[in-house]
């Protein structure tokens, strides 16, 4: 039943709650975080630089030639048995650009087929999946311009959907490195076939953010405003479930700006070692239970960095039910030259 449920909240476009951003379209699982990385920020970033490749499934921009060689495979233990991973390659040329390619894939395992009675008569699968073809090109030495084009597949059961999907992005990186930024169109795109003959939305997004790294001091913090498309995320109108007050104005406009925001700190105390945590406002406020909220909203991850592969696990809160856990490994060229 909770596999259901899940299913239902990431791919139906038959919900149509007013003002909110999730379930009313279909490919949700577009917007799951790739890595452990972004996870541990908050679930989105898209102005942080480094070499994992992972990070151009949310701005292809970002492929360059810090990920010349790598190779970054992901995996999330979300929730109900339901896994959720990543694969993604990047190779750079200083003549031609950066060209990256990989999948994301969900699958929501294995069901009892019933019928009207509860009889069992069978089983089915269900799984999504995106391929993503990354190309990135630096237009001078502060800027980049990239593109990512998805061709997404979908069987929930007997209904197959296929759609294409394209984010276009742009990033800036200061020529000190202590500052870059970033803006992405994501999902554009259409169904190309449809679950039962009606055509349905892509999770259209616009994102910016922005990174700055102190200069005496081992920590970067990031800035990521969502849906810059949409003002209004509220999906209430009401401060809590004990107090019937509406918002006033003011309180309603702090409110959806603060819905639009996440936040992301890196602590890097040696080369080898980081940790990272985010807050993403809007997941806490649409998902904590009042009596006891806890860390619901908040994310954590460590990770430890050597000349062969980087390792990586995060931990995001979603719930007082549970969280989510998410491992990454990035193989880098020296791990393959020793395996030769």
């Amino acid at each position: 039943m909770k596999r259901v449920l899940v299913i239902f909240l990431l791919s139906s476009g038959l919900i149509s709650a007013h003002a909110q951003t999730g379930g009313d379209n279909v490919y949700e699982f577009l917007n799951l975080s790739p890595g452990a990385f972004i996870s541990s920020l908050g679930g989105i970033n898209i102005s942080t630089f480094n070499n994992d490749p992972s990070l151009a499934m949310f701005n292809p921009a970002l492929a360059g030639p810090l990920g010349h060689g790598n190779l970054s495979l992901n995996y999330l233990n979300y929730f109900a048995g339901i896994n959720y991973g990543s694969i993604m390659y990047c190779h750079h040329t200083d003549s031609s650009g950066t060209f990256s390619a990989g999948i994301n894939y969900l699958n929501y395992g294995r069901f009892e087929r019933a019928d009207e009675a509860g009889n069992i008569n069978g089983y089915f699968n269900a799984a999504e999946y995106a391929f993503n073809i990354i190309y990135s090109r630096e237009i001078d030495s502060a800027f980049t311009l990239g593109i990512n084009l998805k061709p997404i597949i979908s069987q929930l059961e007997t209904y197959i959907s296929l759609g294409i999907a394209i984010d276009f992005g742009a990033s800036y990186r200061s020529r000190d490195g202590m500052v870059s930024a970033g803006l992405v169109i994501r999902n554009t795109g259409f169904q190309l076939t449809t679950y039962s003959g009606v055509r349905e939305k892509l999770p259209f997004e616009i994102t910016a953010g922005l990174s700055t790294k102190l200069r005496h001091a081992p920590l970067r913090f990031s800035l990521t405003a969502r849906h810059l498309e949409k003002y209004d995320l509220l999906h209430s109108y009401y401060t809590s479930e004990n107090d019937d007050r509406p918002l006033s104005k003011t309180e309603e406009i702090a409110e959806n700006i603060m819905r639009h925001l996440v936040l992301g700190a890196e602590l890097m105390p040696t080369e080898n070692l980081f940790f990272t945590a985010g807050f993403n406002y809007q997941r806490r406020k649409e998902l904590m239970y009042e009596a006891r909220s806890a860390l619901v909203g908040f994310s954590f991850g460590v990770g430890l960095k050597t000349s062969s592969l980087d390792i990586m696990v995060s931990r995001a809160r979603y719930h007082i039910a549970g969280s989510s856990t998410n491992f990454s490994l990035l193989l880098k060229p020296a791990l393959f030259k020793r395996l030769k």
